[in-house]
């Protein structure tokens, strides 16, 4: 790899108001500045102009974004993701080791790379899923380097009406994938835990959860107004506490932010 890092951000929030980008370049900003590595980005606007990266790029982030992603199949926007990923991996198959791809999916980009690598089903959640959450770790996800640094379970903010379940009917494994996290056990509810971290391959990562998340970033965003209005009225008053309480904790998602994504670059780069 050159000593310039190119990465490509693909932006699957279709012009909504959002914190993720922010915070993508935010984490690439700061590891620039950590290892003396110039890093150029160009983003992407996957869903309202069909943009879609070349291969010219070393790193590719693939954000969440807003919707179902199960109603977009066969959309144009969705049907060109599609293809690129599908060269992305067929570029990695035959490409030299110095010119592999990585790719990190990101919330509704995972559920979408789900939706192709067929590891796991798609599914509406009961409720919608908000707030700060442990992720439990699988043994696999202990010995991955992408979560390097972090404790067991560690915590991410999650925000989601839909899920990834069933890796047992999917036959993961066989599809050269694994699922390194899951969602807290719930007991008493008799449902399925949702995955919440999927390595797809060698060289391609999701999570379900939002690692590029900034605590002191969320906190103020979520102190606004307007912002806390709806989240009380959402979910009431207890929850708005317990969100900026947990995002002000050293040990919660300052964490996951400090680890996931910059340990996903080192990999990349070679020095995991």
């Amino acid at each position: 790899m050159n000593h310039t890092l190119r990465v490509a951000i693909l932006d699957l929030y279709e012009g909504r108001p959002n914190e993720g980008m922010r915070c993508i370049q935010q984490i690439l900003q700061e590891y620039s500045r950590a290892k003396g590595l110039p890093v150029v980005t160009k983003i992407f606007d996957v869903r309202l102009k069909e943009e879609l990266p070349d291969l010219s790029f070393d790193i590719y982030l693939s954000s969440g974004g807003p919707g179902s992603p199960l109603e977009t199949e066969g959309v144009s926007w969705d049907n060109k993701y599609m293809d690129w990923l599908y060269n992305m991996v067929k570029h990695n198959k035959v490409s030299s080791e110095a010119d592999k791809k990585y790719v990190f999916f990101i919330c509704h980009s995972f559920q979408l790379a789900c939706r192709f690598f067929k590891t796991g089903k798609v599914t509406k959640r009961k409720s919608t899923a908000f707030g700060v959450f442990p992720i439990h770790m699988k043994s696999e996800g202990k010995k991955d380097a992408v979560f390097h640094g972090l404790k067991d379970p560690f915590y991410a903010v999650d925000s989601r009406d839909y899920q990834v379940i069933e890796e047992e009917k999917t036959d993961v494994k066989k599809k050269g994938a694994t699922v390194l996290a899951i969602e807290k056990e719930r007991p008493h509810i008799p449902l399925q835990r949702a995955i919440m971290a999927i390595r797809f391959n060698e060289f391609m990562l999701g999570t379900q959860f939002h690692p590029e998340a900034d605590a002191a970033g969320m906190s103020m965003y979520l102190q606004r107004a307007d912002k806390k209005k709806t989240v009380i009225e959402g979910y009431g008053e207890e929850k708005w506490k317990s969100m900026i309480q947990q995002l002000n904790d050293p040990d919660k998602i300052r964490k996951t932010y400090s680890e996931v994504i910059p340990n996903f670059l080192n990999i990349a780069l070679g020095k995991a």
